[in-house]
């Protein structure tokens, strides 16, 4: 397969439930500080893949379980500011949540606690990256292929392989880039999952391709 020719993959994840669990905001903390790089993947972008069809603000499940089983409105919309596509890796994301809620701490005199049955309980999922069928070797290939490959597909190459295989950019981008389509390729990087959805973000991508691809 020639460097120029852009292999689509998608991915399967298998979810594991965790030992850690927390039922205050400290036990959050402490347990976010340790768990897999994994969990932290899982928590910060399971609500974006689940919720693909719909068009929603920024939400992980962190920030979800504050505010609806703590009541920490201050501290849930912190963390709901916390955007995926702001961070490289998996430990800046982690350093992002730390550095919140220890903030948050600081300024707390009195922590809640939520009875068992309300607890966070940690997951993390173990991911497959598999190869499509389909390849592309240009640009009107390219197109068309991201016309048909699942949306599961998009989401691995322009969010997730960026942030859990700590790339300098999407992978579409750095192929188009390398292909010499530096403004299609600029305007890829700049998409956001928080603001439409995966079907919506493809068909931003075909135009942006087919009005830049140049």
């Amino acid at each position: 397969m020639s460097e120029n020719t852009f292999r689509f993959y998608t991915r399967l994840n298998q979810i594991r439930l965790l030992d850690n669990k927390a039922k205050n905001i400290v036990e959050l903390l402490e347990n976010i500080k340790i768990v897999g790089g994994s969990s932290i993947y899982y928590h910060t972008h399971r609500f974006l893949v689940k919720h693909h069809f719909l068009k929603t603000g920024p939400v992980n499940d962190f920030a979800y379980w504050v505010e609806e089983f703590l009541g920490e409105n201050v501290l849930a919309e912190k963390l709901a500011s916390i955007y995926i596509t702001d961070y490289s890796s998996i430990a800046d994301l982690r350093y992002a949540l730390i550095s919140k809620i220890a903030q948050y701490l600081s300024t707390k005199p009195r922590i809640v606690s939520v009875s068992p049955e309300k607890e966070f309980r940690f997951m993390s999922c173990r991911t497959f990256i598999l190869p499509t069928s389909y390849i592309a070797k240009n640009l009107p290939e390219f197109i068309e292929k991201i016309k048909h490959v699942s949306i599961h597909s998009i989401y691995f190459h322009l969010f997730e392989a960026r942030l859990r295989l700590a790339k300098p950019d999407n992978d579409f981008s750095i192929w188009l880039r390398d292909a010499g389509f530096k403004k299609a390729a600029q305007e890829i990087s700049k998409l956001d999952p928080y603001t439409d959805t995966l079907y919506g973000i493809r068909e931003k991508i075909v135009r942006v391709l087919e009005e830049n691809g140049h």
